[in-house]
């Protein structure tokens, strides 16, 4: 994985003292960087930025012609009495748009008999109008359907609905079509100039805009304020990790306000009884974004996800019953329950496929199995996406053997589908890429950097071929690399609630102004444990986290921290350098660490035993103390070819500095004493029963996962058996087994796979130094 460690300029003093006013326990320095580096650079901005009560939102009819259309049709259902059907989608920003429409319209429509509201489920339909639905919400009377968080693309759906009778206004703000729809209304962001302030703005929040212009047109008869649905419009918001700039921040941080309001009541008189029992579920008090983020987004993801039918987290969102909202947000933490369970499980084998692929020539990793539940694949493509910096499919034909319901325009049976999510990292569109290979696709719809998809089984090998034909093309030799960013460089006697409270000054965080990462350099971690969590009843769920103390030379004190689904064993012994988020643990009422990545120092600068050069970035920085040392490269400007590297290497050396490399060949065991190695190990934990990690197999051996993986094959032909639990391996020898003898193929491909290892370390090493003397030395 490849750092970014940011260089922060530093703001002139002037705005320094400003930003000192917001933190005065603290310099402000920290904060006053990132907010300057996040083009935060005056008075008024900061104000803006800070405080809600500065900010001047956009009126809902901004959105021009198509929110006039919308209301006149409103307003002629009302008039004429008409049923309405709410259609919503079934994630976290779809199911709290659908609760602010069913809040919203339910001042002016009667809930139950004039309105009412339909969510597809997740692991039968998919996302979008369905036709199947749409003739259900005909045979109740329905004559308009408002959408919320869907729609945009659904054509042959709204034509088939105004076949039947029924009106359509799409409120969304997925990708447009081509041509706009034939729709009564259709009110998207995505037809706004992309620099407007309510571009951003995620499902839940263009529905309340559709509210909100309702409640102007029609002051006089709504009976609830509308800021009663601020709360509602902040879990969607930041639950779908939409950019949190102009309306976007702006209702985030009242709905935020709202949302610890109403958790501080007693009980018996919250508004939203349900949302405050998740609140209690998940340990948090709703006062950060990170409850929403990883307390109630998750947990509302989750019952579409486990239990496919999500309706009933409208009425956990809505309804004033304590007791049944109550019973409701207990069946919801406890899909959240499993929902971790079936990740980590799906995660474990996505990870043993994955190492059966060469990422060297793998631009999209697409995936398949029979066994995996879709409900989940999204979560652990995103996972699998971030780890290898490459765009991530995942597929099931889980339940799929006659694929969908025939339909008006496909009266015949689908054959045999695959159904998944896909998502992306380092900028590549994910959604422009997929729609490429629409020809080879059954359905599809999404973001740039997540979708969700189904094609025939047949199709996926030319599927795969041509996505990663497609991407490669576009990448024109780049390659794609994991990435991780650190914004500011801190030591551990940093951190502490000083700081934290300095940092706060930037939420609520999100795409745009993500949550600052901390590098600390040169630490080391104690106390080190892992478990599995436990739900609200006391029972383990299998999930794993780490908890540990971090320590530096900065202090004699040690700080807390977390790793979520990682083991103790992960944990580099001896100094490293990590990243981490700084955080408020509400339930044990401490600062803590959140780690998210983490190297060994020795790694840190040195790649299979080449001393990497220190390349510093000149600008806003004064590094006296390393001016006249030779073992920097110092460079005016980052550079971003190998020209602009050669002349400022060249420069060194024109300057009398030494390009001074320390260099050695790595010391390889022979591959055949690694194998006698491993089959050591492996009898001996046969012999005492004991597992072992694959991460301690990789260290203890010296190879990469790849080599392993053939390691373990040659070991089944010799009559091992290897099974996986968690993330231990358990190993068992039976020569018996082994009826038809060794097979010398497996143990010659685990050692050629030493071998090529071998020579690609011995190789880069070469080419590394030689490279570098090469680039010095090319005349300009």
């Amino acid at each position: 994985m490849q750092w970014i460690i940011e260089t922060p300029e530093k703001p002139p003093d002037w705005f320094i003292q400003i930003v000192k006013q917001y933190t005065p326990a603290s310099s402000g320095l920290y904060a006053a960087q990132l907010l300057w580096q996040r083009g935060i650079k005056d008075e008024q901005q900061l104000a803006v930025f800070t405080d809600y009560k500065t900010y001047q939102p956009a009126s809902p009819f901004e959105f021009g012609e198509e929110m006039q259309l919308a209301i006149e049709r409103l307003q002629q259902a009302r008039n004429n009495n008409e049923k309405i059907a709410i259609w919503g989608d079934f994630d976290a920003d779809g199911i709290t748009a659908t609760a602010v429409l069913w809040d919203g319209l339910g001042q002016f429509f009667e809930q139950n008999t004039q309105l009412t509201y339909y969510i597809p489920n997740r692991l039968k339909e998919s996302h979008g109008l369905n036709y199947l639905g749409i003739d259900n919400l005909q045979k109740q009377g329905c004559k308009l359907i408002v959408t919320c968080d869907t729609g945009s693309t659904n054509i042959n759906e709204i034509i088939y609905a105004q076949k039947l009778g029924i009106d359509v206004i799409v409120t969304d703000h997925h990708t447009l079509p081509e041509q706009r729809p034939p729709v009564a209304a259709i009110i998207n962001p995505r037809y706004l100039p992309s620099e407007h302030q309510l571009f951003h703005l995620s499902g839940v929040a263009v529905a309340f805009k559709v509210i909100e212009a309702l409640y102007l047109t029609l002051p006089n008869i709504p009976q609830n304020p509308l800021a009663d649905l601020y709360d509602l419009v902040a879990v969607g918001l930041i639950a779908d990790l939409v950019q949190l700039s102009g309306d976007c921040r702006y209702l985030a941080q009242l709905g935020i306000q709202r949302l610890q309001a109403d958790f501080q009541q007693p009980v018996t008189t919250r508004r939203r009884p349900g949302v405050g029992r998740l609140l209690e579920l998940c340990q948090k008090n709703g006062d950060r974004p990170t409850d929403i983020s990883f307390g109630l987004g998750p947990r509302i993801n989750a019952v579409s996800r486990i239990q496919g039918d999500a309706r009933f987290c409208v009425e956990l969102l809505t309804s004033r019953d304590l007791k049944h909202c109550h019973q409701l947000a207990e069946v919801t933490e406890l899909a959240n329950t499993r929902r971790k369970s079936l990740q980590k499980d799906v995660q474990a084998q996505v990870t043993q496929k994955l190492a059966q692929i060469d990422l060297s020539t793998t631009s999209v990793i697409v995936l398949e199995d029979t066994q995996w539940p879709a409900g989940v694949l999204g979560l652990v493509a995103g996972q699998i996406a971030q780890e290898t910096g490459r765009p991530t499919v995942l597929l099931s034909t889980e339940g799929r053997t006659q694929g969908t319901t025939p339909t008006p325009y496909s009266p015949l049976p689908t054959p045999l589908l695959a159904r998944g999510s896909a998502r992306s990292v380092n900028l590549v569109d994910l959604y422009q890429l997929v729609k490429q290979q629409e020809h080879l696709l059954h359905s599809f719809g999404g973001h740039p950097f997540a979708a969700g998809l189904s094609l025939l089984v047949e199709n996926i090998p030319l599927f795969t071929e041509a996505i990663n034909q497609q991407l490669r093309q576009s990448l024109g030799g780049t390659n794609l690399t994991p990435t991780v960013q650190a914004d500011l460089t801190v030591t551990v006697a940093n951190l502490g609630k000083e700081l934290f409270l300095e940092l706060k000054l930037l939420e609520p965080c999100g795409m745009g102004n993500p949550v600052p990462k901390l590098l600390i350099q040169n630490c080391w971690f104690e106390n080190s444990w892992h478990r599995n969590q436990q739900d609200w009843k006391g029972k383990k769920v299998q999930y794993i986290k780490t908890d540990f103390d971090i320590r530096d030379e900065s202090t004699k004190s040690r700080f807390p921290g977390i790793w979520w689904g990682h083991y103790k064993d992960e944990l580099p012994v001896g100094r490293c350098d990590c990243i981490a988020e700084l955080d408020y643990n509400t339930f044990k009422k401490r600062y803590e660490i959140r780690l998210i990545a983490v190297r060994s120092v020795e790694n840190s600068d040195a790649i299979n035993g080449v001393s990497s050069q220190i390349i510093l970035d000149w600008r806003n920085q004064e590094y006296s103390e390393l001016k006249n040392q030779h073992s920097a490269v110092l460079m005016e400007n980052c550079p971003t070819n190998w020209d602009d590297l050669r002349v400022s290497l060249k420069r060194c050396l024109y300057n009398n500095q030494q390009l001074a490399i320390a260099w050695s060949k790595p010391n390889h065991q022979p591959p055949q004493e690694i194998w006698l190695t491993l089959v050591g190990i492996a009898k001996y934990l046969s012999r005492t029963n004991q597992s072992v990690t694959r991460f301690q197999l990789v260290e203890k051996l010296g190879i990469r996962d790849q080599t392993l993986f053939w390691g373990i094959e040659a070991l089944k032909s010799l009559g091992f058996t290897v099974t996986r639990q968690d993330r231990d391996l358990h190993i068992s020898w039976h020569p018996s087994m082994n009826s038809e003898g060794f097979n010398d193929a497996a143990l010659e491909r685990f050692l050629a796979a030493i071998r090529e290892e071998q020579f690609q370390q011995d190789y880069f090493a070469e080419v590394s130094l030689s490279t570098i003397i090469a680039i010095a030395n090319r005349p300009a």
